[in-house]
């Protein structure tokens, strides 16, 4: 399933499912949380993290300035601080649409 489909379902994602999304382990996940403000998860009775379509986006935005632009921690940071252009989104949003039909052509080819 694409990631924009898994988004579609759900108005809360658990740590596990957000890490599964961008192939990295939960602290990692939980890291950015700590370092990033833009990051707010509510917690559930039992204190488990649920994160909103929002948070994703965040996600997606850190993972693309650190994981694919190669930005350390506090270029990010300041990267999201100072305002983003429309360029940096799109390109982030572009790369994970390509992303997904890659997974998508993938998927094809392993059924074959």
């Amino acid at each position: 399933m694409a990631l924009l489909e898994k988004e579609t379902e759900k108005l809360f994602y658990p740590i596990g499912e957000v890490a599964d999304m961008f192939d990295v382990n939960t602290s990692l996940i939980r890291f950015w949380e700590k370092e990033f403000d833009i990051i707010t998860p509510s917690k559930n009775k039992k204190g488990n993290r649920l994160f909103t379509k929002k948070d994703i986006e965040n996600f997606k935005l850190i993972f693309h300035f650190v994981k694919e632009k190669g930005y350390t921690l506090q270029g990010a940071k300041d990267k999201l601080k100072g305002g983003l252009k429309e360029s940096d989104q799109k390109n982030a949003e572009v790369i994970s649409k390509l992303k997904n039909i890659k997974q998508e052509l993938l998927n094809l080819k392993n059924a074959l």
